[in-house]
């Protein structure tokens, strides 16, 4: 473990300095692979160096503890403020050194269905949809509806937000599976509370090298857009449907007025979608117990559950009970998204430790 640390200190001594060269932006491609692998290995190189410091004046508070007598009480306080720093940093950097997942760095498409609840169920998508571009609105991320398709009560039945930036799917992808609503419908002349539900899948975008798709394999349709406004909405045949016959998935395109533009945004979701099923499929695979499952993003799972009359929300794959619902419908997700990768991440780590 020390020598691994050891090489990726070096490592980013030796780029430091090329990337101080005064001739290093002549070359573009060589320069944005030297900041781009700094900053891959500058976090964990800092709890390194930070970690070998506590280490030296720790030992140098134990020489000092048997040594100097005067000394004493000083080196005692240096001790106990000290000793408890070094465990913790040691498992920051085995976080750190831990395999990362492949798909973190990517953008993501979000898709989210009303599932049990009728029009609750729509209006709660609808609000859920909301959340997700509030939320990414606060991280300064670009987000775009590639498809909705909207209830009779102004909530959607199901819609794709196409969300890029930086690291998003890393932040994102503990969202996929189910997410029940309780509370009192608009409806509702009792006053009783109705239980409804939605799921939200969370796709990274793939690249070409990720997955090919043959053009025999897909069936084109053409349609009018439809939903709110627009003087393009239902006079041109600018939507797109894309089905993929092998698989009979089926996508739809329709925020563009360009045909061309909706039909590669399409084909776009329809390799996140394809990438996903083969994911999932290597999962199984690989797990037949599914051990992973609690974080895997498995639809069929209750998730979450948003209680408006407690005013809680409450995330049932790590216990967590959070207050302030408004908040949370409005974005801010954080108290949630935060706890759940550091939940994870140490169950990836308690893997790590018992498989050796």
């Amino acid at each position: 473990m020390n020598e691994k640390r050891d090489q990726l200190e070096q490592r980013d001594t030796e780029l430091q300095a090329k990337a101080a060269e005064p001739n290093i932006t002549s070359d573009l491609d060589t320069y944005r692979a030297t900041m781009k692998t700094l900053s891959e290995i500058e976090q964990v190189v800092s709890k390194y160096r930070e970690l070998k410091s506590v280490r030296k004046r720790i030992a140098d508070a134990r020489e000092m503890l048997r040594s100097d007598d005067e000394m004493r009480e000083l080196a005692e306080l240096e001790l106990a403020e000290l000793e408890p720093k070094e465990p913790l940093l040691e498992q920051e950097i085995r976080l750190l050194l831990q395999p990362k997942d492949p798909n973190d760095e990517k953008n993501v498409f979000v898709e989210i269905r009303a599932g049990t609840g009728g029009d609750e169920a729509s209006l709660f998508a609808a609000e859920v949809m909301r959340m997700y571009i509030r939320y990414a609105e606060s991280k300064r991320w670009k987000v775009d509806i590639t498809d909705a398709n909207y209830s009779a009560v102004n909530g959607i039945k199901d819609a794709t937000l196409q969300i890029d930036g930086n690291k998003v799917y890393s932040r994102l992808k503990f969202e996929s599976g189910v997410h029940r609503v309780q509370r009192v419908p608009q409806t509702e002349t009792q006053g009783r509370i109705h239980t409804s539900a939605i799921t939200v899948a969370v796709l990274p975008e793939v690249e070409d090298i990720d997955i090919q798709i043959n053009e025999k394999d897909l069936r084109i349709d053409t349609f009018c857009s439809s939903g709110p406004g627009g003087q393009s909405v239902n006079t041109t045949y600018s939507a797109v449907r894309m089905t993929h016959l092998p698989t009979g998935v089926v996508v739809s395109c329709q925020d563009e007025k360009s045909q061309i533009k909706n039909r590669q945004k399409a084909l776009r979701v329809l390799k996140a979608r394809l990438y996903d099923i083969e994911r999932l499929k290597r999962e199984a695979e690989l797990s037949a117990t599914r051990k992973g499952m609690i974080g895997s993003g498995d639809r069929s799972e209750k998730i979450r559950t948003y209680n408006f009359p407690q005013d809680r929300v409450t995330d049932h794959r790590i216990g967590l009970a959070v207050h302030n619902l408004p908040d949370v419908m409005n974005g801010s997700l954080d108290v949630i998204i935060e706890p759940l990768i550091a939940h994870f991440q140490a169950e990836k780590l308690r893997e790590a430790v018992e498989a050796k």
